[in-house]
């Protein structure tokens, strides 16, 4: 790694370039929620554009600074896809707000504020915790999917004459235990066909239970498993980079050590002429 390399490597990593990153994103978050007040874009519409125009400069020389440490291997910045995303954000950004380019630079200011997420590692851990969730709850998924349709032929079966607007079809009484899965509304729901049937409490308390404190549990429970060892390789990560860095800096320090010496060395007599 070269010197500048080194000194850019450096700069990019530093917690106050990141703080002045993070507050460049917040100042471009309030400028997006200032224009959407009329009787501020029409008093001060030009400063705001202007504080627009400064945010996009200071993400084009962050993406800058941020793949010169990279230099002279630049692919590397494109490695991670969090520097994917910060790359396609800034690069929209720079289209012409005009034509069809007009809805893609709308996004790109809208998206710049979700690079709040790339610069927290706190953030990046839960939003990649997420993604790589959503496997594991496509069980979870299909264990509910069996639930509502199970329970919504049961409830059409019994409920559909006293309560035809929750219960008069199976997709009606599918988005009725959906609702009910958020325990909203469903006490007014059962109340409607509570003497329908004398299984009707046993059909409310059954699905409320396995529903809402089982299913939706499991939910929560495969979300905190995954975020438990995203930690844990994270952690592994950091001790593996530490511990490179311990032996890097310890071969330096026995290089620095022995360069002295090799330089003082003194050569063997005649060894420098050949009969």
């Amino acid at each position: 790694m070269s010197a500048p390399e080194s000194r850019l490597q450096r700069l990019v990593e530093a917690p106050a370039f990141q703080h002045t990153i993070l507050g460049v994103i917040v100042v471009n978050a309030l400028v997006l929620g200032l224009e959407t007040v009329p009787a501020v874009m029409q008093r001060h519409g030009l400063l705001l554009r202007a504080i627009d125009a400064l945010v996009i400069a200071v993400f084009c020389v962050e993406l800058g600074l941020r793949l010169g440490a990279c230099w002279p291997q630049p692919i590397r910045f494109f490695r991670s896809g969090w520097n994917v995303f910060d790359f396609v954000v800034v690069a929209a950004s720079l289209s012409p707000p005009i034509g069809s380019f007009a809805s893609v630079a709308r996004l790109a200011r809208l998206l710049r504020v979700a690079r709040v997420v790339s610069t927290m590692p706190e953030l990046r851990l839960i939003v990649g915790t997420m993604l790589r969730s959503i496997p594991s709850l496509g069980h979870v998924v299909l264990l509910l999917g069996l639930l509502l349709y199970v329970y919504g032929v049961i409830g059409h079966q019994l409920f559909r004459a006293a309560d035809p607007e929750h219960w008069g079809s199976l997709p009606t009484a599918a988005w009725t235990l959906f609702q009910m899965l958020t325990l909203e509304g469903w006490v007014e729901i059962q109340e409607r066909s509570a003497g329908a049937h004398p299984l009707a409490p046993v059909f409310y308390a059954s699905f409320i239970v396995l529903g809402v404190f089982v299913v939706i549990n499991l939910f929560v429970a495969v979300v905190l498993n995954n975020l438990e060892r995203a930690k844990r390789e994270e952690l592994g990560a950091v001790d593996h980079d530490a511990e490179t860095r311990r032996v890097l800096a310890g071969i330096e320090s026995r290089l620095r050590r022995i360069e002295p010496l090799l330089a003082n060395r003194q050569p063997a007599p005649g060894a420098g002429s050949v009969s």
